[in-house]
């Protein structure tokens, strides 16, 4: 039988990032939230988290968090059907729910989908973000209860659900592609411009310079890890990028951005990934996202 104590206690400090900030949290002191903490690995013979600035979860750890996290719904779900229990140890508890999430999304659609499920419910969301062709990993890690991803095909124990297409335009400013694109959009006017690129982990770039060019093409780059200063260094005239249509679209119309190609749009399938366990909150939640999805991407 797992220690659920303890096991707060774990969970409380990874999210906290310290000892101290958890213990306050949990209203003791710092040597009881580090002696519960070291009871429950000399039990189990595992390191769960690596003391640090912050403190972060080991991989045996993220597993265990992720199980408090479950059973922490759950227990939300009894007490809300069977008031007789009693209330939660905290009057006005609310718990924490950690969603991985790729920044475009989280620029364009995702917001509405949170504001929606944290008006209705007890709960605070933690959220990663990452590249949509790596938010999975953070699942499969058990880093998160769920994740938006560009992944089909669900980890173990998860359930993938299809979310619509998030439409991409590569833009630049007017003056941007006077400058480089005068003689046309190709392999060698593009090798020579300037692009924007996310991270190195970004491969939207490379897909669409494929897809335009019939061949992979190596061009600058500039690294910019934000969807807002994507939009601005493409006006600003930094550089050449693929931006989100909907964060796009008024700038298309007033002229302030044009298309490198007219009508050579990339289209990235999102999916909704989450554990598989029937836990009536993350259905919610679920729910929500799938609402949103409906609102903001292309079907």
């Amino acid at each position: 039988m797992l220690d659920y104590l303890s096991l707060s206690a774990v969970a409380q400090v990874v999210r906290e990032g310290s000892f101290e900030r958890a213990a306050r949290a949990l209203h003791v002191t710092p040597s009881a939230v580090s002696q519960r903490v070291k009871q429950l690995e000399d039990r189990l013979g595992l390191a769960l988290v690596v003391r640090g600035s912050p403190c972060v979860a080991t991989e045996a750890g993220a597993w265990l968090c992720r199980h408090v996290e479950q059973v922490s719904m759950l227990e939300r779900e009894l007490h809300s059907a069977m008031p007789a229990l009693g209330a939660l140890d905290e009057p006005g508890q609310r718990m924490t729910l950690r969603v991985a999430v790729n920044a475009d999304s989280l620029a364009t659609w995702f917001i509405p989908a949170l504001a929606a499920f944290t008006a209705r419910e007890p709960a605070l969301v933690d959220l990663s973000v990452d590249d949509e062709t790596h938010t999975a990993e953070w699942l499969r890690s058990g880093t998160v209860l769920a994740a938006v991803t560009s992944n089909p095909k669900p980890g173990q124990g998860c359930r993938s659900v299809p979310l619509g297409r998030m439409r991409y335009r590569a833009t630049a400013s007017p003056a941007f592609k006077k400058k480089y694109f005068g003689r046309g959009v190709k392999a060698e006017s593009l090798a020579q411009a300037p692009s924007l690129a996310f991270s190195r982990k970004d491969k939207l770039q490379a897909r669409w310079l494929q897809h335009v060019c019939g061949q992979p093409v190596e061009v600058p780059r500039h690294w910019l890890p934000s969807t807002e200063a994507f939009v601005a260094a493409s006006m600003a005239g930094m550089g050449w990028g693929m931006n989100p249509a909907p964060l796009v679209a008024p700038h298309l119309r007033d002229g302030s951005l044009v298309e490198l190609v007219r009508g050579a749009d990339l289209e990235v399938p999102l999916y909704w990934h989450h554990v598989r366990l029937k836990i009536p909150m993350l259905e919610r939640l679920t729910q929500d996202v799938l609402a949103a999805a409906g609102e903001g991407l292309d079907p």
